[in-house]
């Protein structure tokens, strides 16, 4: 796949199969994160891959936040939330480091957001799924003792969800003409 082709048919996705990955797939995705553009290369990024017992007490969080949110849980809501954490074979929480500076860290967000998306195109060019995910757990602050990260350090823009896509969504974009203007 070329890289406009890799652009243009990216997609998010909700569903995984339980397939593992190729090997070398997810260290080349990160690698490619940090060739993200990053002004003053301050290298705010952070990656940390959860392994299963993290990912567990990740699921706990997961379904406590959506339970305090909703004021309760049916059994079947429960059940979709657990299979939600357990299903990808990856997930990774990224996280920036806080700069004093709010200039700084402004321009630090955007370059983790960049170094985010390199790590999707990178896995849909092997024909890998992802979903950059945030809120709800990656805000609780359970998640960043889980993670053993300091959120006077860092904060974390997100979770990347991996692995192959079970259904591959097609959502409807805006037209370019909706989107862009020209001046004279």
């Amino acid at each position: 796949m070329n890289t406009h082709q890799t652009l243009m048919t990216r997609r998010t996705i909700h569903d995984y199969k339980r397939d593992p990955l190729p090997e070398g797939a997810l260290e080349r995705a990160l690698q490619a994160a940090t060739r993200a553009p990053n002004h003053k290369l301050t290298n705010p990024w952070r990656f940390t891959l959860m392994g299963p017992e993290t990912r567990e007490r990740i699921t706990e969080i997961g379904v406590a936040e959506k339970r305090k949110k909703r004021g309760g849980l049916s059994e079947a809501a429960e059940t979709s939330i657990r299979t939600k954490f357990s299903r990808p074979p990856e997930l990774i929480a990224v996280s920036q480091v806080i700069d004093a500076d709010p200039h700084r860290r402004r321009e630090d967000y955007a370059a983790v957001s960049c170094a985010i998306q390199n790590i999707q195109l990178s896995l849909w060019s092997e024909g890998i799924g992802s979903k950059w995910s945030s809120g709800g757990v990656t805000n609780a602050p359970e998640t960043y003792e889980t993670l053993g990260i300091d959120p006077a350090v860092e904060e974390i823009v997100g979770f990347v969800w991996v692995g192959f896509a079970e259904v591959v969504p097609d959502p409807p974009r805006a037209a370019l003409a909706e989107v862009m203007r020209t001046t004279p």
